[in-house]
């Protein structure tokens, strides 16, 4: 078993269940970190989401990651990055059956996402009965207005790396 703890500064940490960490991860993204506000995973722990302070919503394929920790050719692949609120994230949950994601932000608003491509399905209190067939359309919240973006290649940003400390020299010459 693994433990997954999210943090201020925008870390996801997985720890063992005799707490030592395994592995930290930075979410690959063209902003600055920003805190981690909520955590989830799907029922065969093949995914993780996190919700973030600034209304993301981050998709982690961990399957490969979990089932040989030690391996390190098995890793975990961020794979989705979609901005679902304008306000931070206070909860998230992936409902596997129907394969959506729920999320509620701070403004109060709940909002019903498709869990493999990031697109709007539509909100918690709408006059019309949630389309979950069609998955073609993309169209996004009033407030929103970044599209999902699907990660495909590795980066080097995803793993925190360790810190190092460089020395200051003086160069005469500049």
């Amino acid at each position: 078993p693994i433990l997954a703890s999210a943090h201020e500064n925008g870390c996801i940490c997985l720890w063992s269940i005799q707490g030592n960490l395994v592995k930290e991860l930075l979410p690959f993204s063209k902003y600055p970190s920003v805190p981690l506000t909520a955590l989830c995973t799907d029922i065969s722990t093949k995914m993780l989401l996190a919700g973030s302070k600034e209304g993301h919503i981050m998709r982690w394929s961990i399957a490969s990651f979990l089932e040989d920790p030690q391996n390190s050719k098995n890793q975990i692949k961020e794979e989705l990055w979609w901005r679902a609120h304008s306000n931070e994230v206070v909860d998230l949950f992936h409902e596997e059956e129907k394969n959506v994601v729920v999320t509620a932000s701070i403004d109060g608003s709940v909002r019903l996402w498709h869990a493999m491509n990031g697109y709007y399905l539509g909100y918690f209190g709408q006059p019309r009965k949630f389309d979950l067939s069609d998955i073609s359309r993309l169209i996004l919240p009033c407030d929103v207005n970044n599209f999902p973006t699907i990660i495909k290649e590795e980066s080097k940003h995803m793993e925190k790396k360790k810190k190092f400390e460089y020395p200051l020299m003086l160069d005469r010459n500049k």
